[in-house]
Parts: structure tokens; sequence; C-alpha cells
């Protein structure tokens, strides 16, 4: 499967059915089929051969999407430019990747102007919404190029090449091919609900997840009603207008939806799968969501094993009487079917049920390798398996648990401390929206537990009795030394919180 079997899988069950949606503006299926006819000619025509590498840089914009389908229609492949890049690293991803042409919106119009004198490589610039000096106008690009069906083959599978999530060193390309996608659509359609023709709100990045968790609802037929940009009012009301049935949000955002004064009036009957994931979730929070919101769905993957290396169902969210399963919220959900996982130890042996080491996988769902980088995917893949970089383990009943990234864990007084069950803990306390927890050099400790904290809306946190409440939970040991209160955390493009610029600032203020 390419892109564009997806699209026109969801065309043969409707061509005049809504298929991007923005704005109140509809894009059918037979349109975003021509619109890709003509993509692939313009990109033919201006020299880009099958298998170079086409880049898009735009927010989100159903025009901009249905350019993917343009790129695969040409037998190209696709280059996604998170929005929120730097320039720095915008220039890097367009070099490294061997990126031939690049589409953009005119608000990225300088950040592409300063960065073109040093791509040698990229041949053909086109602007989505204006014409200027520099780059042609899509529509004049397009303008005497006809829609009629228009396809060229592959040279192999690649079909996409995100770049990793960069929060150190500089991004790596990672290689995905038609199957990987492929078997990320098979296991979303078996894993979750999907009842009639569905209807998917895209408020985060199409970049990310929440534009390859559109190949699924296009397969059924379904509509893709794209927001501009974060909004939770709007939000709500799209639920209601569209009878929204599929959603996707990261945890900050879940966060602002439970804070928001118009959650409890909200029509939310049409939803049968809200997803989340991308990071880690308060599971005292998430059981506020599954009493307010309702069909929770969770989802743990990585860009390297596309989303759905675990998956947990909105109805494993409960136990057989109907109570919510505790127990349950804190893991990633049950291994997918297609895939295979393991935990492994240093050594590369695999550990029993309940063992912690590092999470691996194989299988379909698992990436090439790293794009030009031999050595980086050589080490992903050692002892045969792809190496997460996540702690976790595996309990009987196969849920996954994940206790750490294996950089994050802290070694205090010889004891082995993983971050994210301290942050896990703070999560539970009613002050507190979200936090981060690091190791810091210590004369007496060795490195001291420190916590910064983030507090929810209208709450003071008080440190003492913070602390209190941790001990408490999981014993001193593991009880921050240190708690900072910060009014908001840095994150990346992609609502991440950012350990290493905590540890800077925190380290810059002890060396100031």
């Amino acid at each position: 499967m390419r892109f564009i079997d997806y699209l026109d899988k969801g065309a043969s069950l409707g061509a005049d059915a809504p298929c991007l949606t923005m704005d109140g503006r509809d894009l059918s299926y037979r349109e975003v089929q021509q619109l890709s006819y003509r993509i692939a000619r313009g990109l033919d025509r201006s020299g880009i051969a099958p298998g170079e590498k086409v880049a898009i840089l735009s927010g989100n914009d159903p025009v901009a999407f249905g350019c993917v389908f343009g790129i695969s229609r040409a037998g190209g492949v696709w280059c996604p430019i998170n929005p929120r890049n730097e320039a720095a690293e915008n220039r890097i991803i367009l070099d490294q990747f061997d990126c031939r042409a690049l589409l953009f919106h005119s608000s990225f119009a300088p950040m592409v102007e300063a960065m073109r004198a040093g791509l040698p490589k990229l041949r053909v610039l086109v602007c989505l919404d204006a014409e200027l000096p520099f780059a042609p106008s899509f529509e004049s690009w397009l303008a005497d190029l006809s829609d009629d069906p228009y396809q060229r083959e592959t040279v192999d599978d690649l079909a996409m090449l995100p770049g990793t999530g960069g929060t150190t060193g500089k991004p790596k390309g990672v290689m995905l091919s038609g199957r990987n996608i492929e078997t990320m659509t098979a296991l979303t359609l078996m894993g979750y609900p999907f009842r009639g023709r569905p209807v998917y709100l895209a408020l985060a990045p199409l970049t990310h997840a929440a534009g390859v968790l559109c190949f699924p609802i296009m397969a059924l037929g379904g509509r893709i009603v794209i927001m501009h940009h974060p909004d939770i009012a709007e939000f709500l009301d799209l639920i209601a207008r569209f009878s929204v049935t599929h959603t996707f949000l990261p945890p900050t955002l879940i966060y602002m939806l439970l804070d928001h004064p118009r959650l409890d009036s909200a029509n939310l009957e049409s939803l049968q799968c809200f997803w989340y994931g991308a990071a880690p979730i308060s599971a005292a929070r998430l059981a506020e969501a599954l009493r307010r919101i309702g069909p929770m769905a969770q989802l743990f993957g990585q860009t390297e094993a596309p989303m759905m290396i675990s998956m947990m169902a909105p109805d494993e969210h409960y136990n057989a009487d109907g109570t919510i399963a505790m127990q349950r919220l804190a893991s990633a959900g049950r291994i997918s079917p297609l895939v295979q996982a393991g935990i492994m130890d240093g050594d590369g042996n695999l550990l029993p049920s309940g063992a912690r080491g590092e999470i691996v996988v194989r299988g379909s769902l698992v990436m090439q390798g790293y794009y030009k980088n031999p050595e980086a995917t050589a080490e992903a893949s050692a002892h045969g398996w792809h190496h997460t970089g996540d702690i976790g383990y595996i309990d009987d009943d196969g849920y996954l648990y994940i206790v750490d990234r294996a950089k994050d864990m802290i070694i205090s007084g010889g004891f082995n401390v993983y971050s994210i069950e301290v942050e896990n803990a703070l999560r539970a306390h009613e002050a507190v929206q979200d936090c981060a927890v690091i190791g810091l050099p210590d004369d007496k400790w060795g490195e001291r537990i420190v916590a910064v904290v983030q507090p929810r809306a209208g709450q003071r946190v008080d440190t003492s009795a913070l602390a209190a409440f941790i001990k408490q939970r999981i014993g001193s040991v593991k009880t921050p030394k240190q708690i900072e209160v910060w009014d908001d955390l840095p994150r990346s493009k992609v609502g991440k919180v950012l350990k290493p610029d905590i540890r800077a600032r925190l380290t810059g203020r002890a060396g100031g």
C-alpha cells in the first residue's frame, strides 16, 4: 500500500463524500484525487524523479496535506517538516535528507529564502498560497496541468522520511516504508472501535501522529476535519458540529481540555475513540478523562515504529464490572498483535515477565533504518531487535509498563530510581498539572533527585507537603531532595518536556 492507495480506497467508497474539511470548506475524495494527479504531473515536469525526496513545510492545511498524495502519486518520498522547527534544524533536514523539492506556505517564506542559498540539492520551490520572487505559486505551478488519472511507479518501498524528535543532537532520517504504514494502519483498524463512516478531528500537527492516523480513516472513506492551531473551545465545538468519532491529543492538551470550563456542557456523544499518547499521562487525570470524556484509547510507539507498538482500546480501561481499571492506567497497553516485543538486558538477553530492561521490538512495523547512517542503524538494531531506548517491563497479562528513558535513570545513594515513577507520583497530586524529574550531581547521594513541577491553574504548590505526599506513595529513597515550582515547563515542538533544557537551567543557576 502506498499513501495514494488509502485515498483511492476511500474514493471507491464514495468519491463525492467529504475527505478533508477546514474552516467549513470541504474537499471531496474526488477533488483530492484530482489534486494529487496535478501535483504528480507538476513534480514530473519539474524534474523530480521517482524515489526523490519532496518536503512539505506548512501548518495544518488541507491543500498541504493533499500534497502528500501528489508526492506519492509521483513515486516520490514525503519528508514532513515540523512547522515549529527552527531554521537551522530545517536546513539540516533538507540537506541531509537530500530533498529535491520543497512545497511551503507563505508564512515560512522568510525562513525558506534565508535557507535556500545553502541548499544546492534543492531544485524546486513552490509556495502553496502566494506568488513569490523566488518561488511560483501553487496555482501557477499547476495552471496548465490535467487532473486526469496519472501515476508513476516507485523505485522501492520507501514512502516517508521523517526526522527523529531532535531533543538532543542532530535529527536522523527515519526510513518508513509503505509496509510500515500498512502495518500501522492494520493495527489501528483491528485494535480500536470503528462504527460506520468515521470522522476524525486533527488538532495536533499533521506532520506527526495526527497525520499518520489519517490513513486508516481514509481507508474507511472517513472525513478528516483539520484545525489550524490548538484551540480547546473550537475543538469542543467541532466535535459536536461534525459528530466527530475519533481524535488524538497528547497529554498536555488533554490536561487543558479537562481544565476547560465548557467541557462538562459539551456534546461528546459521537466519540468512539479518543486517542492519547506521545508522552506519559497522569493516571489520576486519565481516570478523570474517562469519567468526563469517555472512550479514551492509548497508543505507544515512536518514529522508528510508528504509533502501535502497544495499544489499549477504550474498553480495556475498565474492569469487568464497569469500574475504572486503575491498576492498568499506568501501563502503555498490550503489545500489538503484529509486533514482537521483549525486555532485554545490556548483554542482549531477553528477560522474563516482570523484569526491567530495555524495551525491544521487531516486525513489519519497524523502520528500514536511518537514512545514510549505517552506524546509528546498527546500534538501534543490535541483537536482531530494534532498541527503543525505553526502560520497562511486561506483566503476566501482557501489559507493557514504561518506567523511564534509559538515559533518564537516576542512581541516588546506590539505588536505581526511574524518573517516570516519581513523575507519576507527582502527577497524582491535585495541585500538579505537569512535572519533570532529573538527577543532578550531589556529593552525598551521587545524584540527587530534583523535581520541577508546573501547578494547575489557580493552585499553589506547597513543596514540603508535596514531598511528604511523594514519600508516602513511593518511599523516601525516591522522594525528590529538591522541588522547584515553575509556571511552565520547556517543551519540544511536539509538546514533550525538554529535560536537557531543565538540566541546563538548574545547573546554570548553580554555577552562577
